[in-house]
């Protein structure tokens, strides 16, 4: 029995009659404001004189900042030193000891050990100014050594000449023509001297009077911190407002502050401590001259993010050049302290500093850029600390979190 074809479904354009037409194009979204559709929405921000003020109170900051440096940076260097002290003042305050005596103790202690270590590298640091004129004699000789006449540097100066003459040419024609029988017109330089010795010595004598006086002021600021103790943070919380969550607030902000600054400043003592001694012993071990000094400025200088591992880097370079003449041996001297400050910053400080403490590299480098704008050297040694109290500060505040999210991790 033959099979009967059975009959397929027509398509749906056989259905609609539409087989061979193109389908039509999709309608476009509507447009707001075009005629016959829906008007644009609107949103109103208000204006108002917030921005305006904003900004001027910015500006007016950083200027006050700037202008009272000399008083701010003596007091946040003596909290940070309060802070690393206090460990032992309270340590002997639960011992019965007067705060007032206790602290006195560690102070003295401190002074004490600061002038030994003092004392001690005094030689060393003689034998560093006595090599000055040394690697200055054997830099002229090198610079003296080379062939400089067909090099990019006589190039440059034959076009300086060059231009000078033509200069001095163009010169001497503009001049007016001089009458018959007048007296020529004499043409007098004044060379001023390349080196003052007197004003140096000056200047640098009211610059050792001025720091002299700065490290007494920041001393007694210190001692007076101690002594008083969390005095003044019942007087804030005393004064934060009349309501209970004021007070509980502060006292939140308070303790978050004291917590991730006296971290802060153990984390900073023994990553210094650490890279100081392993950078001396490295600098013994490949023969540098004054390791110990070059690794006490390694130490001082791991403070400063970034910045400080390469200052010490191209200090140790220039040193092991002039010491060894050798570029090989300068390459390996810089490298092993570069490596040595790498790894404390990526490895070691990360894991001793609690999460809530910690901020991004891109937060720590623009307050490094801005501290060091408004208050020098000081500035890029305090902008970590600095960044922590502001860090602190925003996270507990609902109007300033977005800028505590922009500074942490």
């Amino acid at each position: 029995m033959a099979d009967i074809p059975q009959s397929q479904p027509p398509s749906k354009e056989e259905a609609t009659g539409t087989r061979g037409v193109k389908p039509a194009p999709e309608p476009l979204p509507p447009t707001p404001g075009a005629p016959d559709e829906p008007a644009p929405t609107v949103v109103d921000i208000p204006r108002g004189p917030g921005m305006a003020i904003a900004l001027v109170s910015t500006v007016a900051l950083v200027y006050a900042l700037q202008w009272a440096q000399s008083v701010l940076v003596p007091l946040v260097i003596g909290v940070l030193v309060a802070y690393a002290v206090e460990p032992p003042v309270s340590w002997m305050a639960r011992r019965k000891v007067p705060r007032a005596v206790g602290a006195a103790i560690a102070l003295t202690v401190l002074l004490a050990l600061l002038g030994v270590g003092v004392y001690t590298l005094s030689g060393q640091v003689l034998q560093i100014v006595r090599q000055v004129p040394e690697a200055a004699q054997r830099v002229r000789e090198r610079v003296r050594g080379r062939d400089l006449q067909n090099g990019a540097f006589s190039e440059v100066q034959k076009a300086a000449n060059e231009l000078q003459k033509t200069a001095e040419v163009a010169s001497a024609q503009s001049e007016p023509k001089r009458e018959p029988g007048s007296t020529p017109v004499q043409k007098v330089e004044i060379v001023e001297p390349a080196f003052d010795a007197k004003s140096y010595l000056y200047w640098g004598g009211m610059n050792l009077i001025g720091a002299a006086g700065q490290f007494a002021v920041i001393v007694f600021l210190v001692y007076f911190f101690l002594v008083t103790g969390d005095l003044y943070k019942r007087k804030i919380v005393k004064i934060a407002g009349p309501a209970l969550w004021q007070k509980k607030l502060t006292v939140q902000i308070l303790d978050e502050i004291n917590l991730q600054i006296s971290s802060f400043i153990r984390v900073q003592v023994l990553t210094s401590f650490i890279v100081a001694v392993a950078t001396a012993a490295a600098l013994w071990f490949l023969g540098v001259r004054q390791y110990v000094i070059w690794g006490l400025l390694a130490g001082i200088f791991n403070s400063i993010p970034y910045l400080g591992p390469i200052i010490v880097s191209g200090g140790l370079a220039v040193v092991a050049f002039l010491q060894f003449n050798d570029v090989g041996k300068t390459v390996t001297v810089s490298g092993v302290a570069f490596v040595i400050t790498s790894l404390e910053g990526f490895l070691l400080t990360p894991t001793l500093m609690s999460r809530a403490a910690r901020m991004n590299p891109v937060a720590i480098f623009v307050g490094l850029l801005f501290w060091s704008w408004v208050w020098g050297v000081w500035g890029a040694v305090l902008a970590v600390p600095m960044l922590m109290m502001l860090k602190a500060i925003c996270d507990h505040l609902d109007d300033l979190q977005p800028i505590g999210e922009l500074l942490g991790e």
